[in-house]
């Protein structure tokens, strides 16, 4: 059963496209990642054209997350004093991602920008949890580890404006969180993401916060962040799908249910791992196809 997608101008099998929303919302509520870092490439791998689906998939990042901080939420895994300093740089960073979204797009580049940001990011970040996980389930193998310190402390922890997360049992500044924010906010204007692959790894390792905690407050603040950037593109580009969302947004909902459940069953590290393998695997997808002879070597495109 095919659908049409009016700003997409493409025809799509309707249960591949709710089949992919399940699946990214699954992986939302256990992770705590809003899935765009796996959702906008598997719409661009259909088919959709990379604005119309960086766009598009902010609107089901929000619903999947709104859905699992609910659930996390019941379970008192939810720092909002954190979320809410992390949602201010969120803010901030979403505003200036649009912009040079919107910049990148006049002059024909955008395309171009969103395949080259993932290979870069996630590329990077797929190594560094992979290596950090598997030395942590190696470690835990070998005997209990010593009583250590709840994180480890760098440079950055005695930069001013400090405050205490009680939550998340830290006092560090606050400037350390809105930075992650702002960084994460601009990520996800120009790639469509909810930016949990960059907060997730960044709470955890920079700010030093328990893995329990990081996952349900990582959504509370792409909730947000993604509503807003799903309007700045409304607005100023209008490549959001509105069809192509709702049909997202009604299967990721679902899903993302069923993830918290089965996060809850995992340990962190094994968490981290498989997240590792997921992000790694997208980024080798994507950079083949940057380096791929394409079937069709001619195209037609409108001038700008």
């Amino acid at each position: 059963m095919t659908i049409y997608l009016p700003i997409a101008e493409i025809s799509v099998n309707l249960f591949v496209v709710l089949g992919m929303g399940g699946a990214i919302g699954l992986l939302s509520g256990m992770f705590g990642v809003g899935g765009g870092f796996l959702m906008t490439p598997l719409l661009i791998f259909i088919g959709i054209p990379p604005a119309v689906a960086v766009a598009t998939v902010t609107n089901q990042i929000t619903a999947a997350s709104v859905s699992g901080v609910l659930a996390h939420w019941r379970r008192g895994n939810v720092d909002f004093k954190m979320g809410f300093v992390l949602l201010v740089g969120g803010i901030v960073g979403s505003v200036i991602g649009a912009w040079i979204f919107a910049l990148l797009k006049s002059i024909g580049q955008i395309d171009l920008m969103i395949s080259l940001s993932y290979v870069l990011f996630l590329g990077t970040i797929g190594i560094l949890m992979m290596i950090e996980s598997i030395n942590t389930m190696l470690k835990s193998r070998k005997g209990a580890p010593k009583r250590k310190k709840l994180h480890q402390h760098y440079w950055i922890h005695g930069l001013p404006f400090k405050m205490r997360f009680r939550k998340s049992k830290l006092y560090i500044s606050a400037l350390m969180p809105l930075g992650i924010g702002a960084m994460v906010g601009i990520l996800s204007a120009i790639m469509g993401v909810g930016g949990g692959f960059v907060m997730v790894p960044a709470m955890i390792y920079l700010l030093g916060m328990p893995t329990s905690v990081v996952i349900g407050t990582s959504l509370f603040q792409i909730i947000f962040v993604t509503a807003n950037i799903t309007f700045l593109h409304a607005v100023s580009t209008q490549t959001v799908d509105a069809v192509l969302a709702l049909l997202l947004v009604a299967s990721s909902v679902i899903g993302a249910q069923v993830g918290t459940r089965v996060g809850s069953k995992l340990r962190g590290e094994q968490l981290r791992v498989l997240l590792a393998i997921m992000v790694f695997a997208v980024c080798l997808k994507l950079a083949f196809d940057m380096v791929a002879t394409p079937a069709d070597l001619y195209s037609l495109a409108e001038g700008g």
